[in-house]
């Protein structure tokens, strides 16, 4: 039985096929149309996901959508009225979309699934569109089906998780009215204990300080994260006096009068800003204490209530696994803390956190719920498969791609590979490493990813501005053996889809006090070193730890344990293969302009090395000239 999944129209549409109940292919679209975060129909994804499984639509037993345009719809309308006349030019600019496309999304789908029948027709026949629309204008469908939003969560939280039983936190912006939901899963099904709704709603809050902190909603959470350790919590007893109201079961409620996301063009309004002395963050503008202090104030009120709501799901269900999915999942500092402060013994995380993976979601509940076929558990390991899930090329596919481009390169066997890029990063290059299936998810997972020197103080200034052209503050992530794990972090348990912060262990760090006669504070936190892989330390002591084990990607332990035969370090950097405001790379094609366009030394595709001394100026200068909005 074959499944496509779908998750489109609004942020991060993509497609998961599900082949009697294994997880085949799934995908992200903007990785195919390099457009960050693409909220368009996933017919890329699609395409990709139907050659994976050498079939096409017509050959499908059912086609899912992860969410409920009608509910969602209910839910716009009730808001928009509540909220007359103030979300009047709101509800404006929303209706003729939703009249349009949204409210009739089943007849959408339908319109683009036969575009796509057609389309693969005409390149089989070697015919046009046009020619086949005329011999058969309406051909069939699979059967529709449709999944909740936070149901499609909570199945791509519980379903590939290694775990019998389980309870399931969704935690996000909003799906149709839930914004945070618990659930109880036990072999093939999945039970709802509770829900919160829309407008109270944990990712939103979050995103509304994105917003005031001049960040992009849904694209610059991380940034918000990640800048939280440079301040002091000096507005978190603020927020929780005035915008939230917070119980001792983790449920809450918002003021809505400090808040316009509910109709209007911005996420928080004057009353917000008249609380924090001021009109929300230009975006262009200089980050200062204040948007430091504001991170780590709300990045601490999100914790503590995660915690309370874990604590107390633990209570009511005495189960002790739990699996998160949602947006708020991917607040890897929270999971951190569940870890290590929560009842739960056993923590598993969809690495396709957000609406991606209700795509995989929502396959599997058509899978489960709707033809009722049961549940097969893989010997405690989740059935992910590392996320490994998208495109991957030959490396026959990779030297005729490098010899019709005209692009100098060397070819290494299997056995010296390694050995050759680990001795490159011991001398400080930085490599862009291109290796098998693309990752499913936000993050690099070692297939598409940017590697450097965990030891070099300087590599991450130089990466993040020099590379991937973003913000200095941004931290990396090692990339650890999982068997040197506890030898480096505060943590004994396997974090393979970086979803999970650890300290760096107390032996390795070293105190700013023995470095300054004078206190350092904000962004000057940067020039301190802080352990003995300072490049990946972030300035409270942290990392987002990615293990890395044999079993699920050989070729990238394989690299790491050469580094560490090298240099007695088994950690390397990782950051996803891109520039900000791109996608990460999916094909060769992206990989060389990405290569060609930034300062990566060498560029490491299949076994064929690049370095960037032997690129002509013509083809780096016509790299340079492609550029993204940026995030």
């Amino acid at each position: 039985m074959r499944i496509l999944g779908i998750s489109a129209y609004y942020h991060d549409s993509a497609a998961t096929l599900v082949v009697n109940g294994k997880i085949i292919a799934a995908a992200q679209e903007e990785r195919f149309s390099r457009i960050k975060h693409d909220p368009a129909f996933p017919k890329l994804a699609i395409q990709y996901c139907l050659k994976e499984a050498k079939c096409d639509i017509e050959s499908l037993d059912a086609i899912i959508f992860y969410d409920k345009p009608l509910l969602k719809f209910e839910r716009l309308l009730e808001t928009y009225l509540a909220s007359v006349p103030k979300g009047f030019l709101s509800f404006l600019r929303a209706m003729p979309i939703w009249l349009k496309e949204k409210l009739y999304l089943k007849n959408v789908l339908r319109m683009e699934l036969r575009n796509l029948i057609h389309l693969s027709r005409a390149e089989q026949n070697g015919s046009s569109i046009e020619e086949e629309k005329v011999k058969e204008k309406r051909p069939k469908v699979p059967q529709l089906l449709f999944s909740e939003h936070h149901q499609s969560h909570a199945a791509s939280a519980f379903f590939p998780s290694p775990f019998k039983k389980a309870v399931v936190l969704c935690l996000d912006g909003v799906g149709e009215w839930a914004t945070s939901s618990a659930w109880l899963g036990e072999d093939a099904s999945l039970t709802p204990l509770w829900e919160i709704q829309f407008p109270h709603s944990l990712g939103l809050l979050y995103s509304s300080f994105t917003y005031y902190c001049g960040f992009k909603v849904n694209s610059g959470e991380y940034k918000l994260m990640g800048l939280a350790p440079y301040g002091e919590p000096k507005y978190t007893d603020v927020i929780l006096k005035h915008l939230i109201d917070v119980n001792s079961d983790g449920s809450f409620a918002l003021d809505m009068s400090y808040f316009d996301y509910p109709a209007g063009s911005r996420m928080t309004n004057k009353k917000f800003d008249d609380l924090f002395g001021g009109p929300a963050k230009s975006p262009d503008s200089e980050i200062t204490q204040k948007e430091m202090d504001l991170a780590r104030s709300i990045q601490a009120v999100t914790e503590e209530i995660i915690l309370k709501i874990a604590n107390y799901v633990h209570k009511q269900t005495q189960c002790d696994s739990l699996c998160l999915a949602g947006g708020v999942a991917l607040n890897c500092v929270a999971n951190g803390r569940i870890l290590r402060e929560s009842p739960f013994e056993h923590l598993w995380i969809q690495p396709a956190a957000g609406d991606a993976g209700g795509s995989l979601g929502a396959a599997l509940v058509a899978w489960h719920h709707y033809f009722k076929q049961p549940r097969h558990i893989s010997d405690n390991n989740d059935v992910m498969q590392g996320s490994f899930l998208g495109p991957g090329y030959s490396n026959s596919d990779i030297k005729d791609y490098l010899l019709e481009q005209n692009l100098v390169h060397i070819e290494c066997d299997e056995a010296s590979l390694c050995q050759k890029v680990a001795t490159l990063i011991d001398h400080g290059k930085v490599i862009g490493w291109f290796q098998g299936r693309m990752e499913f998810g936000p993050r690099a997972l070692g297939n598409r990813s940017i590697i450097g020197d965990p030891r070099n103080q300087q590599m991450q200034s130089q990466m993040n501005l020099k590379i991937k052209q973003r913000e200095s503050f941004r931290p990396f992530a090692p990339a650890v053996k999982y068997e040197r794990l506890t030898d480096y972090f505060g943590i004994d348990v396997p974090s393979p889809y970086m979803l999970l912060v650890a300290k760096i262990k107390p032996s390795l760090q070293i105190s700013p006090d023995l470095q300054d006669e004078e206190p350092v504070f904000g962004l000057d936190k940067l020039n301190q070193k802080r352990s003995c892989l300072p490049a990946i330390t972030h300035v409270d002591y942290s990392a987002r730890v990615q293990t890395v084990h044999r079993e699920t990607n050989p070729k990238f332990h394989q690299l790491i344990s050469e580094f560490e035969n090298l240099t007695g370090d088994g950690v390397l950097i990782n950051t996803s293969f891109n520039v900000r405001g791109e996608p990460p790379v999916c094909s060769p094609q992206d990989a060389v302009r990405c290569f060609l366009a930034t300062e990566i030394d060498y560029l490491v595709m299949e076994n064929c090395i690049l370095d960037k001394q032997d690129m002509s100026e013509a083809d780096i200068k016509q790299a340079k000239a492609v550029t993204f909005a940026l995030d």
